[in-house]
């Protein structure tokens, strides 16, 4: 069965854990283990972020757009936003790689998402906004999968 949430905020770094709990509270009717509840939410607050503090560069006015996909024991994310884009992804994509050091932002945030989740795929269009999907097996899917 399939089952979507839609979600959209402005671009406050206070609105972060509401996203998080959002997604969590979603997520949690496929009864995920705490470890992939966990994980799930880590992903949700390494996104928002990078929407809010890179993508609108701290600009209150933009909005971040999440959509959430349940089926088939799989949590399908996609969170977007409309800001200035990245304008290369895959030295983005690189462990500790920041554009915004004096903030002491770690660069880790890509290497977490990948890590977390079984596929992380980034579409982003400089000026127009970046997206990533995000996709998790939560563990009682594995054995079918396999």
């Amino acid at each position: 069965m399939r089952n979507e949430m839609h979600l959209q905020f402005s671009a406050l770094s206070q609105n972060e854990s509401f996203a998080r709990v959002a997604v969590a509270a979603f997520v949690a009717q496929l009864d995920p283990t705490l470890d992939e509840l966990t994980e799930i939410k880590t992903v949700v607050s390494e996104a928002v972020t990078n929407s809010i503090i890179h993508g609108y560069e701290g600009n209150p006015n933009g909005i971040v757009y999440i959509s959430i996909v349940l089926e088939d024991g799989m949590v399908h994310l996609s969170i977007r936003d409309e800001g200035i884009g990245i304008h290369d992804v895959e030295e983005a994509r690189q462990p500790l790689f920041t554009t915004k050091p004096e903030l002491e932002r770690s660069g880790m945030g890509f290497t977490i998402m990948e890590n977390f989740m079984d596929k992380c795929e980034v579409e982003s269009n400089e000026l127009s906004g970046t997206t990533i999907h995000l996709s998790k097996y939560l563990s009682k899917s594995n054995a079918l999968c396999n």
